[in-house]
């Protein structure tokens, strides 16, 4: 196996994908371990290009998200917010005052010609990130809610609503025009991974649209590599984010059986190993009755230990096959 088959791959969106990509930080060399960040959350505000899931990402990987939250900067202040406010203009969308430097930056530097690619991994390094974080694709791929007859762009659905309305579907508008970052797509092409981590995010609206981007997930079934995936339910619940009552509103069992049914059923033959927590541990002949190996451990992530054991765990999994 070549050097650079050792590298892992791990997709990943919104908070729960944030702490998992920070435990495989821990565990792995940072050359090693590469990182895909959804864009379907994306969106164009206040003339700004905000990008809510590659930014929680670095963030994270940089030391400087907000603990509480998971997301934004810590020690945010939101001066530039107010004095909006005093104007009338838009504070929905609540951008911090460092947090919008890099809207900012990323706006003038897509404006100047960069791709969404270039601007991510300058980004990153900018802020001391060494691990390897691309986009999913360098084009505009933007999540749309159904929910009571309307259809809502996911940041006003998700920050503007609350996620309040219930849902009845998604569409990811330009994911037909849209292909795997160049970057990712001649590692995959080389077959440079010996793991592909698929991070407890969303499957809706974190996973799926990374997914979907065309031919990406049949190129990642037809790799060596196995696939492991993390389920974001637990105990019925979704730790961060509305994919428990979105699971609810769809038909789908609120469960990590749910999940897996609907990887199962949307990506036939992607996944080799399906990890659950504890609690869930009575699912595991269901889940291997949908051809996953089911794994049990803890996957709730409270503390950096939580998160460098899951990985651990994660990682070893591959590595107990060799």
């Amino acid at each position: 196996m070549p050097a650079e088959a050792r590298n892992v791959l791990a997709l990943t969106g919104g908070v729960g994908g944030a702490k998992l990509a920070l435990g495989l930080a821990d565990c792995l060399a940072p050359e090693a371990l590469h990182l895909v960040a959804n864009t379907g959350d994306d969106f164009e505000h206040l003339g700004l290009h905000i990008s809510p899931d590659i930014d929680t990402l670095i963030y994270t990987l940089a030391g400087l998200s907000n603990p509480q939250q998971g997301w934004g900067l810590d020690g945010e202040t939101f001066h530039a917010l107010e004095a909006l406010g005093r104007l009338g203009g838009e504070t929905w969308f609540r951008l911090g005052d460092r947090d919008l430097a890099t809207h900012l930056w990323r706006s003038c530097q897509l404006a100047a010609g960069q791709t969404l690619q270039e601007v991510t991994a300058a980004l990153a390094r900018s802020l001391g990130v060494a691990q390897q974080v691309y986009p999913m694709c360098n084009e505009a791929v933007r999540t749309n809610v159904h929910c009571e007859g309307r259809v809502l762009p996911f940041q006003r659905y998700f920050v503007g609503e609350r996620c309040a309305p219930p849902v009845s579907g998604f569409a990811f508008d330009g994911i037909e025009r849209a292909a795997p970052v160049p970057a990712l797509r001649q590692l995959l092409d080389r077959g440079a991974f010996a793991q592909v981590v698929i991070c407890p995010s969303n499957p809706f609206v974190s996973i799926d649209p990374i997914l979907q981007v065309p031919g990406l997930w049949q190129a990642l079934r037809e790799q060596p590599a196995p696939v492991t995936l993390v389920s974001p339910i637990v105990a019925g619940a979704a730790l961060k984010g509305p994919a428990a009552k979105m699971m609810a509103e769809l038909g789908v069992p609120a469960s990590a059986t749910g999940v897996a049914q609907h990887y199962a059923r949307r990506y036939p033959g992607l996944l080799d190993h399906f990890v659950i927590d504890h609690s869930d541990g009575t699912l595991a002949a269901d889940i291997a009755a949908l051809g996953m190996q089911a794994a049990v451990t803890s996957t709730v992530m409270t503390t950096r230990e939580h998160k460098r054991a899951l990985a651990q765990f994660v990682l070893r999994l591959v590595e107990s096959e060799r």
